[in-house]
C-alpha cells in the first residue's frame, strides 16, 4: 500500500511513451501513469473516474474538469456537437459510485435534439429534475444503493455521505450538497423500477391505467384462478387443496412522526402495490371513528390490551397492519395500512377486506393472534364497508385460527377451537409468517419514521416488493426443504397412529369409530361439540357453594336441618372461615408492602381494615364454638403456650382460625364439617390452578408484547407495573393452592379420600412456569411441561380418546402437508409459465407496431423476452431440483395407500 503512494518506477507515459508522465487514475485497473494529453483521451469514455497528479513529491487529487474534459450529450461518445449548450453556469454535479463529481457538461443544441432530461437518461444519467437539471445520478449508483438498502438497510443519508467522503475525506474541499436531490432521485428510481418490472411500461394505455395492487409481486405458490389452478378447481373433490391461507398481524416499530402531510408529500403510486389507497382508507376510518370495540373475553387479550402503554404523541402512525400469505410469508396486494392507535378492528378489517378483492378463492384459512375475538362480529362490521369490499360468507368456507406460538397465551377453549393442529385441510401451517417478516423490515424503522407520508409508503412498498421477490427466487430451495422434512414425519406419524389404534381395537373399536364421527361432524359444522376439548372435571368454589346451598335448602324443606344458629349453617360456617383466611392473607401481603415511613392516611386505612377483620373473626369465632365446642379448650391451651405478651400484640392476620383441617386428630370434630371443608378445599385448589394458568398465559403474552412493540422508558415502566400486578396474582394463587393442598392432605385420611393426588400434586416454585419456559439443563427438544398444564382429572377412557384423536390429527396434518406441498410445487411451475406467456404477449411485435421509435420498440421487445426467459429458467431450475424428492413422495404415498388397503382387507 505504501509502495503505491509513489510512481512505481514508471517514467514514461503508457500510451505515447512520453517522458515524465504525471497522472494516474484511482479507478482504473493498475497503476500506470499518463501524460496530460493521453489521460484525457483515455478517459473520454470514463469521465467520472478520479485522477491524481504527481506534484514532484506526492500524488494530489485533480479532477478531469480541471484538465479540460467536457462531457457531450446527444451524440456518440467522443464526438462533439456543433451547437453545444453548456449546463447552467457550466456547473453540473454527477453522483456516481466513486463519489460526487463536478463536471463540465454540454447538452446537444441541434435542431433534432431531445430534451435535456432525455439526453441525460440516454446516457444512463438520472436527472434530479425534469426541467433544466443541474444534478444527475448514474444508473449504477442508484442500482447500487437500491440493492444495498434492501440487504443492509442503509439509509440514503448514510450512503450519500459515504460518497461525499469518497470524494474528499479531509473536509478541505467544498463538495456541493445534493442530498435532497439524491433522495428525490432514489424515490423516483424505486417507483420506475416497480412499474417496469410489473409490466406497466408495456401497457398501451400508459401508467395511469395501472390498477390497484397491480404492481405487487404475487406469491406463485398461492392459488390464483386463471393463473395456476385447474379449470375445475371449484368442483374438485379435494377443494381444501385450493384454499388461501392468510395471516394478519401488526407491527408497532414502523411508526411515523407527524411530519409533512399528503398534500405536500403524496405517494407516487397510491394503492398500486401493497399499501391500500390512502384517501379511501383514511376517509373510511374517519367515518367510523366513533365505533366502540367490544371487550375481549379471552384472558390473554385482557392482559395485552395495553393501549395506555403506547403513546401516539407526536406520531401520525403508531405502526403498520398487514395481511400476509400465511404459508409463504409474502405481502399481499393492498394489504398494508397505517395504524393510528393500537390494533383496532376497524383498521384490520379494512386491510382484510381490501386484499380479498383480488381473489375469488372460496376456501379461506385466516390466522390472527386475536382471531378468537376478532372473528365474532366480523360479518356485522362488514356491513359498514363499501359494497365492493363485501364477501358472501354463505358461499365461502372460512376458518379462523390463532398462530401456534401465540396459542398458549389463550384460554383453554381457544387452544382447541382455534388450533391449526385439529382442523382438517391446513397441513402443518403455523400462522406465524408475519412475525418472521418483521425481523427483516424492522431495521428501516429509524429512517422511515422521519419521512413524509408518501415517501414512507413508497419506500416500504419497495421493501415489501423486494422481500417478496427474494422469497420467489428461493422457492425452489424452500419448498424442497419443507418436503424433505414432511415426508419422514408423515411416515413416522402414520406408523405411530397404527400402533395406537392397534392397542385400542377390540373393546374400543366402536368408541374409536364414534370419536371419528364426532370429529367429522365438528369439521363440517364448527357449532357442534368440539371433540378435541378436554372433558375434565369442572370444579369451582362457586359450583361447590351452590351445591352446599341446595343441600341446606333440601334440609330445611325436609325438616332435617341441623343448624345450631338461625343465621349460620355448617356450610356457611366453613365457607366464611375460608373467606376470613383469604382476608388474612391479603392483610399480611398489604402490611408487608406498606412503606416503613407510611403516611397517616395509609396507616389510618390499614388500621380500619385491621379493626374490621378483627370484628369479623370475633363474631365468627362465637358461631364456630357452637358447632365445634372442643375449640374453647384448644384456644385456652394455645394461649397458655404462646404466653400473654404474644397474645397482647397479635394482629388479626395471625389469629389461628382452627378450621377442621387445622384440628386434625388433636380434638374431636363433626365429620360433616370435615366433609364440607374437603369439598371447598378441593374446589379452592382447582380455582387456584386455573388462576395460575391464566396469569402465566397473561405474563407470557405481556412479555412478548413488550419485547415486540414497546420502546422508551415510559412505556416500559408501565409494562413493568402491569407485570408486577400479574406476578402478585401468581403469588396469591400459589399461596392459596398451597394452603388448600395442605388441608386436603390432613383431611384425606380422616374421610378416606383416595385418588385426588393424581390431579392435585404438591406445588414447587419450579412448577410455576409457562408452557414455553425451560428449566436449567433443558432444551426445546427435551423440555417437559409443568404438571399444572397437564392436570386434567379425566377418566381413563377420556384419556384414551384424547390420545387417539390427537394422534390421528397429527398424522392427518402431516399427510395434508405433503399433499399441500405437492400442490404448491405444481402451482409454482404453472404460475411461472403463465407469467412467461404474459411477457411473451407484451413483447409481440404486432402489439407494438404502432410505435414510431424503433429503438424503444426494440427495448420493449428485448425486456419482455428477457423476463419471459427468466420465468422459464426459474421454473426449469425448480423442476430439476424437485424431481427426485417428488418421485420419493410418490413412492411413500403408494406405500401408505397400500398399507391402508391391507388394513381394510
Amino acid at each position: 500500500m505504501i509502495r503505491l503512494e509513489g510512481r512505481v518506477s514508471m517514467r514514461l507515459c503508457l500510451e505515447c511513451d512520453g517522458p515524465n508522465p504525471e497522472y494516474k487514475c484511482q479507478d482504473c485497473f493498475g497503476s500506470e501513469l499518463h501524460c496530460s494529453t493521453c489521460i484525457l483521451s483515455v478517459h473520454a469514455h470514463h469521465p467520472l473516474h478520479r485522477l491524481q497528479k504527481w506534484n514532484g513529491q506526492y500524488f494530489e487529487r485533480i479532477s478531469l474538469k480541471a484538465l479540460g474534459l467536457r462531457i457531450q450529450l446527444g451524440h456518440i461518445t467522443g464526438r462533439q456537437c456543433v451547437n453545444p449548450h453548456r449546463a447552467f453556469n457550466d456547473d453540473f454535479v454527477i453522483i456516481d459510485i466513486f463519489g460526487i463529481h463536478e463536471v463540465s457538461l454540454d447538452f446537444c443544441g441541434c435542431a433534432i435534439a431531445e430534451s435535456r432530461m432525455q439526453q441525460l437518461l440516454r446516457m444512463s444519467l438520472f436527472p434530479s429534475t425534469t426541467s433544466d437539471p443541474k444534478t444527475a445520478a448514474t444508473f449504477r449508483v442508484l442500482e447500487q444503493y437500491h440493492l444495498l438498502s434492501f440487504e443492509s438497510k442503509i439509509s440514503a443519508y448514510e450512503f450519500y455521505h459515504g460518497l461525499r467522503r469518497m470524494s474528499d475525506n479531509t473536509g478541505l474541499l467544498l463538495i456541493k450538497d445534493r442530498y435532497e436531490s439524491f433522495m428525490r432521485m432514489i424515490r423516483e428510481w424505486r417507483h420506475l423500477k416497480m412499474l417496469k418490472r410489473s409490466g406497466q411500461g408495456h401497457d398501451p394505455k400508459g401508467v395511469e391505467a395501472t390498477a390497484q395492487g397491480e404492481c405487487a409481486v404475487l406469491c406463485p405458490a398461492c392459488p390464483h384462478p386463471g393463473k395456476n389452478l385447474p379449470d375445475n378447481w371449484k368442483d374438485a373433490p379435494r377443494r381444501w387443496l385450493y384454499g388461501l391461507f392468510l395471516a394478519i398481524d401488526a407491527n408497532f416499530r414502523l411508526k411515523r412522526k407527524a411530519v409533512s402531510n399528503d398534500s405536500v408529500d403524496p405517494s407516487l403510486s397510491s394503492g398500486w402495490a401493497y399499501f391500500v389507497e390512502d384517501e379511501a382508507y383514511k376517509g373510511f376510518l374517519d367515518s367510523n371513528s366513533d365505533n366502540t370495540q367490544e371487550k375481549s373475553t379471552c384472558s390473554s387479550h385482557n392482559a395485552v390490551n395495553m393501549a395506555d402503554t403506547k403513546s401516539n404523541r407526536g406520531l401520525a402512525a403508531t405502526g403498520l397492519g398487514t395481511v400476509d400469505c400465511a404459508r409463504h410469508n409474502m405481502k399481499r396486494p393492498n394489504a398494508v395500512g397505517d395504524l393510528q392507535k393500537g390494533e383496532r378492528y376497524v383498521n384490520m378489517d379494512y386491510l382484510f377486506f381490501s386484499t380479498l378483492r383480488h381473489t375469488v378463492i372460496d376456501t379461506l384459512n385466516v390466522s390472527y393472534d386475536i382471531a378468537c375475538q376478532w372473528h365474532k362480529k366480523l360479518w356485522h362490521r362488514m356491513s359498514t364497508f363499501p359494497v365492493s369490499m363485501h364477501l358472501l360468507p354463505t358461499f365461502k368456507t372460512i376458518s379462523f385460527f390463532v398462530p401456534k406460538f401465540h396459542l398458549p397465551a389463550h384460554i383453554e377453549e381457544c387452544q382447541t377451537s382455534f388450533s391449526f393442529n385439529f382442523k382438517s385441510g391446513v397441513g402443518r401451517t403455523d400462522g406465524e409468517a408475519p412475525e418472521r417478516g418483521w425481523a427483516n423490515i424492522n431495521p428501516v424503522a429509524s429512517s422511515t419514521k422521519e419521512m413524509g407520508p408518501g415517501a414512507r409508503r413508497d419506500t416500504l412498498d419497495d421493501y415489501f416488493g423486494d422481500s417478496n421477490w427474494k422469497k420467489v427466487v428461493k422457492l425452489g430451495h424452500t419448498m424442497l426443504h419443507k418436503m424433505k422434512d414432511a415426508l419422514p414425519e408423515r411416515q413416522d406419524h402414520h406408523e405411530a397412529l397404527d400402533d395406537l389404534e392397534e392397542g385400542l381395537r377390540g373393546e374400543y373399536s366402536a368408541a374409536l369409530a364414534q370419536w371419528r364421527e364426532q370429529v367429522e361432524a365438528w369439521e363440517r359444522d364448527p357449532a357442534k361439540p368440539n371433540p378435541f376439548e378436554r372433558r375434565a372435571e369442572t370444579v369451582t368454589m362457586a359450583s361447590v357453594r351452590l351445591e352446599l346451598a341446595r343441600d341446606d335448602q333440601n334440609d330445611i324443606q325436609t325438616g332435617t336441618c341441623l343448624a345450631l344458629h338461625e343465621d349460620c349453617t355448617p356450610s356457611v360456617l366453613i365457607s366464611t372461615g375460608l373467606e376470613l383466611e383469604e382476608q388474612q392473607r391479603r392483610m399480611k401481603a398489604d402490611r408487608a408492602g406498606l412503606r416503613v415511613h407510611a403516611t397517616d392516611n395509609q396507616e389510618g386505612k390499614m388500621l380500619q381494615r385491621n379493626n374490621t377483620l378483627q370484628r369479623r373473626i370475633d363474631t365468627w369465632t362465637k358461631l364456630q364454638e357452637l358447632y365445634m365446642p372442643s375449640l374453647a379448650a384448644l384456644r385456652v391451651s394455645e394461649s397458655s403456650v404462646s404466653g400473654g405478651i404474644a397474645t397482647a400484640v397479635a394482629t388479626p392476620e395471625t389469629v389461628k382460625l382452627w378450621l377442621p383441617s387445622q384440628i386434625g386428630k388433636t380434638a374431636p370434630c363433626d365429620t360433616r364439617l370435615q366433609t364440607i371443608e374437603w369439598k371447598l378445599r378441593y374446589a379452592q385448589a382447582h380455582d387456584a390452578l386455573r388462576s395460575l394458568r391464566s396469569n402465566l398465559r397473561a405474563q407470557t403474552a405481556i412479555l412478548k408484547y413488550k419485547d415486540r412493540n414497546l420502546r422508551g422508558q415510559g412505556a416500559n415502566t408501565r409494562a413493568r407495573n402491569t407485570l408486577k400486578a400479574v406476578e402478585a396474582r401468581l403469588e396469591a394463587a400459589a399461596s392459596t393452592y398451597e394452603r388448600a393442598h395442605k388441608a386436603l392432605v390432613v383431611l384425606a385420611p380422616l374421610l378416606n379420600q383416595i385418588g385426588w393426588h393424581s390431579s392435585l400434586r404438591p406445588l414447587n416454585r419450579a412448577d410455576i412456569r409457562s408452557m414455553t419456559d425451560l428449566l436449567w439443563g433443558e432444551s426445546e427438544g427435551t423440555r417437559k411441561l409443568s404438571w399444572i398444564w397437564n392436570m386434567r382429572g379425566a377418566a381413563p377412557d377420556e384419556m384414551d380418546k384424547d390420545n387417539a384423536l390427537e394422534g390421528e390429527a397429527r398424522a392427518m396434518r402431516w399427510a395434508e402437508e405433503v399433499e399441500l406441498l405437492k400442490e404448491e410445487m405444481r402451482r409454482i411451475l404453472q404460475f411461472f409459465e403463465w407469467d412467461a406467456q404474459c411477457w411473451d404477449e407484451r413483447g409481440l411485435e404486432d402489439a407494438l407496431h404502432d410505435m414510431d421509435d424503433d429503438d424503444e420498440r426494440e427495448g420493449l421487445i428485448a425486456y419482455a423476452k428477457r423476463q419471459a426467459s427468466l420465468c422459464r429458467r426459474l421454473a426449469e431450475s425448480f423442476r430439476t431440483s424437485w424431481t427426485d424428492t417428488l418421485a420419493l413422495a410418490d413412492i411413500f404415498n403408494h406405500s401408505l395407500v397400500t398399507q391402508q388397503d391391507m388394513d381394510i382387507d
